[in-house]
C-alpha cells in the first residue's frame, strides 16, 4: 500500500505536466496552423475567447436528459417547421412570417456582434425601456416572438419555450456570472450628420445586398421549402415594424459587421456611410405592422431616437426619427432630459 502511494506521489504529477503540455501544443498547433487567427484579439473590438469554445451540438449524446436541448436547438435552426403558419397544425402556429432565430442571430447565436447569445442567461432578469420594467428571458424570448418574428407569445410553460431556454442554457454554459463578455450587440459606427440617402441605399443594397436576399428583397428559401437559407428583409414574411432593427442606427450596426454574409466584425466591407443608407433602404420598405406600438416605451424619454413609430417625448417629425438626421434629437435629449442617447 505504502510503494501505491508513492507511486502515485510521483506518477501524478508527471501525468498533470505532460497534460498540461499536450493543451499548450495543442493551443500552438491551431494559432500557427490559423484554426485561431494571430491576430484575433488585437482589435479593440476583438470579442471574448468564449465565443471559440465548442458549441456544437453533435458533440451531445442521445439522453433523455437532452431532448430539450436539441430540440431548443431545432426550433432555434428550424423555427418555421414548428410554429410557423405552414406547420400543419393550426395550434401550434406562432409565427406571422416564416424566419428562424438563426436568421437574424448568426452562428446559431454564437457570432460576436451580431446579437449573440452567448452569456444572455445570466444577463436576466434584466431592465428594459421598451416595458420600462425589470423582465425575464421568457419575456425577451416573446418580444422576438411578437416583433421579429411577427407574432404572438409562446406560453412560457411550454415545450417550446423551455426548449429554447434550455438551447440558450447550453450556449451561456462558460458564460461569468454576470453573463458580461465582449462582444455583445453590434458595432458601433460613427452615425453620419445627416438624413438618409434612399437613392445612395438602393445602389449599396444592389451592389452587395441582392446576391442572397435577391433584387425584391424576398430572400432565398431553401430547396425543402422549410425556411430560409437567406430571410426576406421587407414584405410579409420579415420582421415587423415594432422590431429593433428597424431603428435605422441598429440595423446600420448589425450590418456593418455581418454583411455582406460572411463579413466579421474585425473586416468589414461597408462604409459607415454604406451601411447606414442601406440600412435605411431596407427600412423605408412595406413590411408588417406591429399592433399597438404606442405601448411601447411607457417612459417616452428612454425611447430610441430612431424608433420609426410615435409618439415621442419630443416635437422632432415622424420623418426624422425613421431616416434621420439623428444628432439634433441626440442633442435635444442631452440638453432637455441630460439623457446620452446612440441610437
Amino acid at each position: 500500500m505504502e510503494l501505491f502511494h508513492s507511486y502515485k506521489k510521483i506518477i501524478k504529477p508527471i501525468l498533470i505536466y505532460f497534460g498540461a503540455l499536450m493543451v499548450l501544443a495543442i493551443g500552438v498547433a491551431l494559432y500557427c496552423y490559423g484554426a485561431i487567427p494571430r491576430d484575433l484579439f488585437k482589435s479593440k473590438y476583438a470579442p471574448s475567447k468564449i465565443y471559440y469554445m465548442n458549441y456544437d451540438i453533435a458533440v451531445l449524446n442521445d439522453t433523455k436528459d437532452n431532448d430539450l436541448l436539441k430540440y431548443g436547438y431545432e426550433l432555434f435552426s428550424n423555427t418555421p417547421q414548428y410554429i410557423g403558419p405552414d406547420n400543419g397544425n393550426e395550434n401550434m402556429v406562432y409565427q406571422g412570417n416564416r424566419l428562424a432565430c438563426k436568421n437574424c442571430h448568426l452562428g446559431l447565436g454564437t457570432k460576436p456582434y451580431s446579437a449573440p447569445l452567448i452569456g444572455i442567461i445570466q444577463r436576466f432578469p434584466q431592465y428594459r425601456g421598451r416595458e420600462n420594467k425589470i423582465g425575464t428571458i421568457e419575456e425577451r424570448v416573446n418580444g422576438c416572438m411578437e416583433r421579429s418574428m411577427n407574432g404572438k407569445m409562446l406560453p412560457e410553460d411550454s415545450k417550446e419555450m423551455r426548449g429554447i431556454i434550455a438551447y440558450l442554457e447550453w450556449l451561456s454554459r462558460y458564460a461569468p456570472d454576470d453573463g458580461k463578455i465582449k462582444g455583445t450587440g453590434f458595432l458601433k459606427i460613427k452615425i453620419p450628420e445627416r438624413a438618409v440617402d434612399l437613392n445612395h441605399g438602393r445602389s449599396v443594397f444592389e451592389k452587395h445586398c441582392i446576391v442572397c436576399h435577391g433584387k425584391d428583397g424576398q430572400g432565398l428559401m431553401r430547396e425543402d421549402g422549410s425556411a430560409y437559407e437567406y430571410p426576406p428583409l421587407w414584405g410579409d414574411n420579415s420582421y415587423n415594424n415594432g422590431a429593433g432593427m428597424t431603428r435605422v442606427i441598429t440595423a446600420a450596426q448589425f450590418i456593418k459587421g455581418n454583411m455582406p454574409f460572411g463579413t466579421t466584425y474585425d473586416a468589414p466591407i461597408l462604409t459607415d456611410e454604406e451601411a447606414y443608407d442601406v440600412a435605411g433602404f431596407i427600412n423605408s420598405q412595406n413590411r408588417p405592422k406591429k399592433a399597438n406600438p404606442e405601448k411601447d416605451f411607457p417612459d417616452l424619454k428612454k425611447k430610441p431616437v430612431s424608433t420609426p413609430y410615435p409618439p415621442f417625448a419630443d416635437n422632432f417629425p415622424i420623418e426624422q426619427h425613421k431616416m434621420g438626421p439623428f444628432q439634433p434629437i441626440m442633442n435635444y435629449y442631452k440638453q432637455k432630459f441630460k439623457i446620452t442617447k446612440t441610437k
